[in-house]
């Protein structure tokens, strides 16, 4: 990333983000947005309604939803995209699963992450998306830092990381066949640090669970897990009350929180600033399981 005089670098990276969004919007004939209602997602709608300010957002955003969300998010989702007049369409990972698409895992670990690969194929494909906006970022881990900002998906919606075009002085190639399509990730320059201080600068809104709360949570694997129906506690792990935090927004099933006491942007950016763990390694399961496991999940084709 070039600094430029005058300019902090906030004000650089969102100037290559907006720049990113556009040469899309431009280029692409349906793209879309993927929307979580976590910070990344949210900072990237806010980065599209500058983009092409004063005029609406023109994509709509989709958001993959597992079944096994927080309600909190959810509640804040509906809430934020309603208060923007954007377009919401929602993928049901239920759905897929009623219709046969994909089959429910089971045991002790089974969440829907991997399910959702073939409800987004199937939701890019019913609605001719054929560039969807994400929110990953390049310090996330290992396989996300080997994206082009433009991460080209074969017919098959699959991810081959020697396949990928180059990007020399931000040169993008967005030239797809029928049935093809792109990743884009506008925010790739970006870390979680440079996220949370573009919420401080620009006050945006962010689901309770970014911050302290009491919440009952269990251990397993090493993470503190929520309470809920969909985690399958056993009666080896004991639940107790905990101020917790989450670092991330995913599958409930899967996504552990930190203790602490962070309850303030401010607050969250001064313990970011004392961490050596990504916030996929401190609070994902499924990210555990091997360094290659976003790896495979993204050949499959849906990171």
């Amino acid at each position: 990333m070039l600094t430029t005089p005058g300019l902090s670098q906030l004000d650089v990276l969102e100037a290559e983000s907006i720049q990113i969004i556009r040469e899309v919007a431009a280029e692409f004939e349906r793209p879309v947005l993927l929307f979580s209602g976590g910070k990344d997602s949210v900072v990237l709608l806010r980065l599209a309604g500058k983009a092409f300010r004063p005029a609406p957002v023109p994509f709509p955003v989709l958001h993959v939803d597992t079944g096994h969300n927080f309600p909190e998010v959810i509640e804040f989702r509906d809430r934020q995209v309603a208060g923007l007049g954007v377009r919401l369409v929602v993928a049901s990972v239920q759905e897929s699963i009623d219709r046969g698409r994909v089959c429910e895992e089971r045991g002790l670990r089974a969440s829907r992450n991997r399910l959702q690969t073939v409800t987004l194929l199937d939701a890019l494909a019913e609605h001719g998306f054929d560039a969807a906006f994400g929110g990953a970022r390049r310090d996330e881990e290992k396989a996300r830092a080997k994206e082009r900002v433009v991460s080209f998906r074969d017919e098959f919606g699959q991810w081959d990381p020697k396949n990928q075009r180059p990007e020399l002085w931000n040169l993008f190639n967005t030239r797809i066949r029928p049935g093809e399509h792109a990743r884009v990730f506008p925010l790739s320059n970006w870390t979680e640090l440079d996220v949370w201080e573009y919420v401080r600068r620009e006050s945006l809104e962010l689901p309770a669970i970014y911050f302290a709360h009491r919440r009952t949570v269990f251990e397993r694997d090493g993470l503190l897990l929520d309470d809920n129906p969909h985690t399958r506690r056993q009666d080896d792990e004991p639940a107790f009350p905990a101020t917790v935090r989450f670092r991330t927004v995913g599958d409930a099933s899967c996504t552990g929180a930190i203790e602490s006491g962070a309850a303030t942007v401010g607050e969250v950016i001064e313990e970011l600033k004392t961490t050596r763990v990504t916030e996929r390694g401190q609070t994902r399961a499924d990210d555990r399981v091997s360094e290659a496991a976003m790896e495979d999940r993204k050949r499959e084709g849906y990171f």
